[in-house]
């Protein structure tokens, strides 16, 4: 039976991952592969992005959240944290762009709902990612200016407010439960869609997300040929 999603007013995404193309283990991998065994690297991996939902719990510029976070992750595993390195991750993440599969049904997406994005990081990132999307945005809001990274409900309250808007008014696309529907299932939000790129370990259907594997499938789910 096809899925069909509620009409929203407005449509707001995670932006890293679930539309940009997260590839922090290219950059990292090569700093470790010959200083842990094949199944420590997998380990390594899955701990440092542990480690990143646990800086984002209180705020601080993104490029700081990296830092912190790498030079974290290194001491955990004994391994050095190089200052190039943490450059390296710094400028790489500035070069990532968008999924292959998102421009199109994105595109298709905004002719007939606005759009919102709703991002994990600060202004000079968004600035740098949102032309790549290709896309008309209605707004874009960050951590920077909500002083605040999800899953903290002032990210949420940051972007109701700005648009003056209530949890039924969205529907909200993300890649990371963690981050965005689980927090946001306890604040009335009730139209999710799971872009499912392989992030999370299971979809939790509990917290009231639908998956899907594509924006394609989301604008079919929403009547949008």
């Amino acid at each position: 039976m096809p899925i069909e999603l509620p009409r929203p007013k407005y449509i707001s995404f995670d932006v890293i991952g679930t539309l940009i193309y997260f590839e922090m283990r290219k950059t990292v991998e090569p700093f470790v592969k010959d200083q842990l065994d094949a199944e420590q690297l997998e380990q390594f991996f899955k701990d440092f992005s542990f480690i990143r939902y646990d800086e984002i719990l209180e705020y601080r510029p993104y490029a700081e959240i990296l830092e912190h976070s790498y030079q974290r992750i290194c001491a955990r595993y004994g391994l050095e944290a190089k200052p190039e390195h943490v450059e390296a991750i710094q400028r790489d993440v500035l070069e990532w762009g968008a999924h292959p599969d998102v421009i199109e049904p994105l595109k298709k997406m905004a002719e007939h709902y606005p759009l919102v994005a709703l991002s994990n990081a600060d202004d000079h990132y968004l600035n740098t990612f949102i032309p790549r999307l290709e896309a008309p945005f209605h707004a874009v809001y960050t951590a920077e200016q909500a002083q605040a990274y999800k899953p903290r409900v002032q990210a949420f309250d940051y972007m109701l407010e700005q648009l003056d808007a209530s949890p039924e008014d969205f529907l909200h696309i993300s890649s990371h439960q963690f981050y965005d529907h689980f927090p946001m299932y306890h604040l009335g939000f009730t139209n999710l869609a799971f872009l499912d790129r392989g992030y999370d370990l299971v979809h939790v259907p509990e917290y009231g997300s639908v998956r899907f594997t594509s924006l394609d499938e989301i604008n079919a789910a929403l009547g949008i040929d």
